[in-house]
């Protein structure tokens, strides 16, 4: 069947927050775990949902506490520190005009995703929008893929779910849909092959290659 609907994760795959990201986590580990996380250990932290991930760092510290860190450093730092991928924008316009769903899938919570969408001005790409706020199973589980196909009307077998970490591959896999890593995945896209997605695109362009054949 042919791809009609089109699921997205943002971070790391419509825009580059890895920067915002790695730079919270570190503000972060240095006050509730100092000395412990170098740069290069952060990588592990990217893609689950932040209460998951800063559990780990410190699990004897108050979690709310550690998120009200993370959120607030990262928040001050933004607007700075991200931007959209190259071509992402202009893939965006040519899937809208030719009448594609579109949807976004994350693991973030709301207030952050709109201020990567507003600082990007993407939002009105999108049909619907899951953010961890609207689900009971973040991915790797079905439901926020589940909840974006239900929300558009769409059917597994013509959706594709595209994104750079392995909670994404696996949350559309596990939906039944198409798949896409992208190989500018911050965890290095052997990471990705290894699950074995549909496709891999080079850059955000190679989508329109796929489905509009």
């Amino acid at each position: 069947m042919t791809i009609r609907t089109l699921l997205f994760d943002l971070d790391g795959t419509l825009i580059n927050t890895n920067e915002l990201i790695i730079a919270s986590f570190l503000h972060t580990t240095n006050q509730y775990a100092p000395g412990k996380y170098e740069r290069e250990d952060i990588l592990q932290f990217i893609g689950p949902p932040l209460e998951e991930s800063l559990r780990k760092i410190n699990d004897k510290a108050d979690v709310e506490e550690m998120i009200n860190t993370y959120r607030t450093h990262n928040h001050e730092h933004h607007d700075e520190l991200v931007e959209a991928y190259d071509g992402v924008v202009e893939t965006l316009d040519k899937l809208k005009e030719a009448g594609f769903k579109l949807g976004i899938v994350t693991t973030k919570m709301r207030q952050t995703v709109d201020m990567g969408l507003a600082l990007t001005k993407i939002a009105d790409h999108f049909d619907t929008i899951v953010t961890l706020d609207d689900v009971t199973h973040a991915k790797p589980d079905p439901e926020p893929v589940q909840m974006a196909m239900a929300h558009l009307g769409a059917a597994p077998e013509e959706t594709i779910m595209v994104g750079d970490n392995t909670h994404d591959i696996e949350s559309g896999q596990n939906a039944g849909t198409k798949t896409a890593g992208v190989a500018w995945t911050i965890k290095g896209r052997q990471v990705l092959e290894d699950l074995h997605p549909d496709y891999m695109l080079e850059h955000m362009s190679d989508i329109l290659k796929i489905v509009m054949e």
